[in-house]
């Protein structure tokens, strides 16, 4: 059965560049990775068979011999596919499984043989008030997580006693031989990768070197903060496997809906009514302001729905910076409603009275209208 082409098996273009090539391996080893889909045998010779592809393509050299001969330039021990992974595979994927498994790299890690493994990174969801996330705070957060066993120290092992090196593997936690011109290299099965096997567990931990606590952290909010900010406590996250090295805790902060406020980066929007008298008169008003404050607010006479007053630095303080945003006041006039007798006969009166000078925005539409349809009414049928 003849080779499938190794572009065709990445999915991508003759013409693509090392970037895209890259991009579209991570994509299908992601996919096909044997870890990703226990039991499957077919996915395990996809990932063989996207590996091989990339081995040769992303060599220049090896590339430019495929470009040309196609699979039979490595025919005959010349070197490039082969049936098993590339003499470097660890070191390929140990940069690019890094960025695929866990967050923020913090995936499983052999820790050089020596049976430890980094702990997970943990995420915690915070909602903050718009009122703490101006002045900043510092919250107190409770966190259930895996800790190191205080009864063996995070090692694993029964106390007075310690973890073994492998047998299987010499401590590596890898088995490698060759085949042919390459290098076969897969996770020890005996002690699943970590290097070490235990003899006599820690009663306390069954062995894991860490137990489930639950702990009480500090968190330090500046003001500023926005929706979606996250705050990244390094050594907070999960314990390690048998004394590995801790996760991250990463805080992500969402604001609450204002009664007043809407937010808009380091600015702040509210919206008041106003009466009709206050637009047409003039006048003044006041609002809360975020820092608890008031702020006054003058309306000059003839203010129309929709008006903003600007209130500088009266709006949320930039993330790590003195500035300050500003707040604005956007008006609405509201109608007059459940008139009395005497309160629709004085706006009858004031209808009476005015003019295009009162109101000379709908008069001039009004106007423009009239001309219209006198247009319409003048026009010859024959045009």
């Amino acid at each position: 059965m003849s080779k499938r082409c190794y572009y065709e098996s990445l999915e991508v273009e003759r013409s693509v560049d090392d970037g895209g090539l890259k991009q579209a391996f991570r994509k299908l080893a992601m996919k096909w990775h044997p870890d990703k889909n226990p039991g499957d045998s077919s996915c395990e010779v996809k990932f063989k068979e996207i590996n091989e592809a990339y081995e040769v393509l992303k060599d220049p050299d090896k590339r430019a011999a495929y470009d040309r001969f196609g699979h039979a330039a490595f025919e005959q021990g010349n070197g490039g596919g082969g049936h098993g992974f590339g003499s470097d595979f660890a070191h390929t994927f140990s940069d690019i499984f890094e960025d695929l498994f866990g967050m923020g790299g913090g995936g499983r890690r052999g820790g050089g043989g020596q049976g430890r493994e980094r702990g997970s990174d943990l995420r915690y969801n915070m909602e903050i008030t718009l009122e703490e996330a101006f002045e900043g705070k510092t919250a107190q957060i409770r966190i259930p997580t895996s800790v190191a066993c205080e009864v063996c120290s995070g090692t694993g092992a029964k106390a007075g006693t310690k973890p073994k090196p492998c047998a299987t593997c010499g401590g590596a936690g890898k088995i490698r031989h060759a085949q042919g011109f390459f290098t076969l290299e897969r996770t020890c099965p005996t002690c699943q990768g970590r290097g070490q096997v235990i003899d006599d567990p820690c009663a306390a931990c069954a062995g894991a070197g860490r137990v489930t606590r639950e702990r009480m952290l500090s968190v330090n909010i500046p003001a500023g903060v926005e929706d979606g900010t996250r705050i990244r406590l390094a050594g907070e996250g999960e314990a390690g496997l048998r004394g590995g090295p801790p996760g991250d805790l990463y805080i992500f902060l969402s604001l609450a809906a204002h009664e007043f406020f809407q937010r808009d980066g380091a600015d702040l929007h509210c919206r008041v009514p106003i009466s009709m008298a206050t637009a047409a008169l003039g006048g003044e008003f006041e609002v809360p302001s975020i820092d608890g404050a008031k702020a006054r607010v003058k309306v000059p006479g003839g203010t129309q729905t929709g008006r903003r007053f600007r209130l500088t630095a009266k709006g949320m303080p930039v993330l790590r910076s003195k500035q300050m945003g500003d707040m604005y006041v956007q008006v609405a006039v509201e109608t007059p409603q459940n008139l009395t007798k005497k309160q629709r006969e004085l706006l009858a009166e004031f209808e009476k009275l005015s003019s295009e000078q009162t109101q000379p925005e709908s008069a001039g539409f009004f106007g423009r209208v009239k001309e219209f349809f006198d247009g319409l009414g003048r026009a010859d049928p024959a045009d």
